[in-house]
C-alpha cells in the first residue's frame, strides 16, 4: 500500500508491505538509523513512529501508539481498492 514517510524534515514515499497494530515494514528508499523518529503519513491516518531495523530498502517502525483495531480494518480496505482501481487501469 503506498504511503508517505515524514522523516528528517521531508516526506518521502513509501510502500506497507506489512502493518499491525504496534508497527509497520515498509519499503524505502531513503536510509534511516535505528531509534529516528518519523511519521507513516496513510492519507487519513498520521501515526508517530520510530525506526527500529533496516535492512537495504525494507525498514521497521515501531509506533508510538497502537493502531485501533478500526483504522487497521480502513487501511486494509484502503489498499484493496487502490489495488482494484491499478487493476483496471492495465
Amino acid at each position: 500500500m503506498p504511503a508517505f514517510l515524514q522523516a528528517h524534515g521531508g516526506r518521502h514515499h513509501v510502500q506497507i508491505l506489512d502493518l499491525s497494530a504496534g508497527g509497520a515494514k515498509l519499503d524505502c528508499a531513503l536510509s534511516l538509523p535505528t531509534g529516528t523518529a518519523v511519521t507513516l503519513d496513510c492519507g487519513s491516518l498520521g501515526r508517530g513512529a520510530v525506526v527500529r531495523w533496516q535492512n537495504g530498502r525494507m525498514l521497521g517502525l515501531c509506533f508510538d501508539r497502537e493502531l485501533d483495531a478500526r483504522d487497521v480494518a480502513a487501511l486494509v480496505k484502503r489498499s484493496r481498492v487502490l489495488a482494484a482501481r491499478m487493476n483496471t487501469r492495465e
